[in-house]
């Protein structure tokens, strides 16, 4: 039987070192960071923190440049920020307050001259549908719950149909159970309009959840240490937990193995 030619990836990141200067010292974030994400993958960079996971997505979404390597969206060098690349970060007040929600939404479109006048409002009105806020497109984000702002968030960066959706830990702020719910809406969302996304945070059973393929980071500075494959979303509890310790073991083997050095 005769296999495809394996497709070019959407995102190609090579061999990328990142390194920020403080008062006192240079700060390498990454080491020689690999990794390939597809058109419509969700793929999730999980580490614990100071791994490096967000310097990477602002390096993705061209706000730093490497030290070394590079990254390649659709094969072209990314080298700036652009609206092939829209981002959803973990604080609640992202949005412009004097906005409302369906302005908010359409602010992207028509200050990237993307879309005008009408075809802006009409696309805004098509994600905020999509996050199920259709009732509170015309209050203001002072108006909103967290998980609310987030969906609000969500809506702007997918409106503009960018090639990658950043998400920077987008829910570590929220309540456990608004939490789970804000998790299935985005696989809902998924299932709808399957967009690519890359998500950071370290969360181990959120990568597992909201993955499809995760790349594990070492601590500070962040080296990948592995990738693997998520569980079906339809898995049961049991392939779910084989994973969480699978990658809890890869993820802090230096730790484990010093404590148990200590105790010899």
């Amino acid at each position: 039987m005769s296999v495809g030619p394996t497709p070019a990836p959407l995102l190609d990141v090579k061999g990328v070192t990142l390194q920020y200067k403080t008062t006192e010292h240079l700060v390498t974030a990454t080491y020689r960071v690999d990794f390939q994400v597809f058109k419509s993958d969700r793929y999730v960079l999980l580490g614990p923190s100071g791994c490096g996971k967000s310097t990477l997505l602002k390096a993705v979404g061209g706000y730093l440049q490497p030290t070394e390597g590079e990254i390649r969206l659709k094969g072209a060098k990314v080298s700036k920020s652009g609206p092939d690349r829209m981002m959803v970060f973990q604080e609640f007040d992202q949005l412009l307050p004097w906005k409302s929600v369906r302005d908010n939404v359409m602010f992207p479109l028509l200050a990237s001259g993307k879309l005008k006048g009408r075809a802006a409002a009409d696309k805004a009105m098509q994600y905020i549908d999509k996050v199920n806020l259709t009732k509170f497109a015309d209050h203001f984000p002072h108006m909103l719950s967290g998980g609310m702002k987030q969906r609000v968030a969500i809506a702007r960066g997918m409106a503009m149909e960018p090639d990658v959706l950043l998400m920077d830990e987008p829910y570590a702020a929220l309540d456990a159970l608004t939490r789970r719910k804000m998790q299935d809406e985005l696989l809902q969302l998924w299932d709808d309009t399957h967009f690519t996304v890359l998500f950071v945070t370290h969360s181990i059973p959120e990568a597992i959840k909201v993955g499809s393929r995760i790349l594990l980071l070492s601590p500070h500075p962040g080296q990948v240490k592995a990738e693997l494959a998520s569980v079906p979303r339809d898995a049961d509890a049991e392939a779910t937990k084989a994973l969480e310790t699978r990658i809890h073991d890869m993820l802090f083997a230096d730790q484990i193995e010093e404590q148990e050095a200590k105790h010899v």
